[in-house]
């Protein structure tokens, strides 16, 4: 029973954090217009988001193992409400980046604390499994979060988007207060931050799975960051339509991390990790020989993307797990670290995609292309799995 409310919790806790992501897309132009910026500089703001991810994971890791993980839990859902709720009310490029940093702050201890909660109550082959879950909430999150965003601007403006996010933060932190999650017994012997954090990073069975992981994400973010630029530039859809996007996207990714709940056990972590790979290598090749030659058909440049998506949520729980598994350090240091090192690489690959953002769509194919090279090599040089 306990192992089911932690799943809920925290696929509830990352479907709201990954909404910052992906809510506030279709809103970009209009937002740009408000804040009196082009729209490439507004593009930053997902960059920032994920700069403020990734820099404060290693000390939300070690915290979870000093003081506990329902604390850290609640004091990230309330920097991620509060941060929600003060973007609106900035008027300037300026304070919207610094707002965004806040919630990727507060972003980034949900998700912590999601997968160390998970690792807290699953192991093996069943921690992948459960992990899948959190991958379905994600996806949705930034498929759903899409058509959703989209809606809400429509409707209501785009600072409702940030309203709606911060109010429901808030909520679901009065939820978490009255939740009690498992800890295993090994966990409670405490043990210095940093010197866990550098062995395990020295680790080659924990650091190429997480690699694998972290450059698979990567495609997203890049898509993600460009994307709206190409859509609504030449191909000239509009903010509904780029919503509604969501759609396919959700789809890839909801039954590819299907896939891995239902096949995992039977068909083993590496072997799924590496069909993963080789379709977001696959979709990216496609996206990138489309943007030659199909240069007016925007199916040519989406559709292969939904394809590199799928095998991205084939990729990432797997990764994680398998991460995890390599660690020679228990307790949360592990997943700590690996977020840590997915949320830099993606706010690095974020930061490249916002530099060659155009209206043309190969600068992103390549390097989306070249993302999935790297994962593909990273699972072609990983070692086997440690055995007892």
């Amino acid at each position: 029973m306990k192992s089911s409310t932690t799943l809920l919790v925290t696929c509830s806790t990352v479907f709201l954090a990954q909404l910052g992501m992906s809510i506030y897309l279709p809103a970009l132009p209009e937002m740009a217009r408000y804040l009196s910026a082009d729209a490439s500089q507004v593009s930053w703001g997902l960059a920032v988001y994920l700069i403020g991810m990734a820099l404060p994971m290693l000390f939300w890791g070690s915290l979870a193992q000093r003081i506990g993980r329902k604390p850290v839990l609640l004091a990230a859902l309330g920097i991620y409400g509060v941060g929600n709720l003060a973007l609106p009310l900035g008027q300037t490029l300026e304070s919207f980046l610094f707002f965004r940093l806040v919630q990727g702050i507060g972003a980034s201890g949900i998700s912590v604390m999601a997968r160390v909660l998970i690792r807290d109550s699953f192991r093996g082959d069943l921690l992948a499994k459960a992990l899948s879950w959190l991958s379905i909430s994600f996806v949705v999150a930034l498929g759903i979060g899409q058509y959703l965003g989209s809606v809400i601007q429509v409707a209501l403006g785009w600072p409702a988007i940030f309203y709606l996010l911060g109010s429901v933060s808030l909520l679901l932190a009065m939820v978490v207060a009255r939740v009690t999650f498992p800890v295993r017994v090994e966990d409670t012997v405490q043990s210095s931050a940093w010197p866990s954090y550098w062995r395990i990073l020295r680790d080659r069975a924990f650091l190429l799975p997480a690699l694998t992981g972290g450059l698979g994400y990567g495609v997203i973010i890049a898509f993600n960051t460009a994307a709206p630029l190409i859509l609504q530039g030449p191909f000239n859809w509009s903010a509904v339509e780029y919503g509604l996007l969501g759609w396919p996207i959700s789809a890839g990714y909801f039954l590819g991390a299907l896939a891995v709940n239902g096949l995992v056990l039977r068909t083993g972590q590496r072997r799924m990790m590496t069909a993963g790979v080789g379709l977001v290598l696959a979709g990216s090749a496609v996206m990138l020989l489309g943007s030659f030659v199909g240069t007016s058909i925007a199916l040519l440049f989406w559709l292969p993307y939904c394809v590199a998506v799928f095998g991205q949520s084939l990729n990432y729980p797997i990764s994680l797990a398998l991460a995890n598994d390599g660690s020679p350090v228990g307790g949360a240091y592990a997943m700590a670290l690996s977020g840590f090192i997915h949320q830099l690489m993606a706010a690095v690959i974020g930061g490249i995609a916002s530099l060659i953002a155009s209206q043309q769509a190969w600068p992103l194919s390549l390097l989306c292309t070249l993302l999935a090279l790297g994962a593909m090599l990273c699972v072609i040089i990983a070692p086997g799995r440690k055995t007892a």
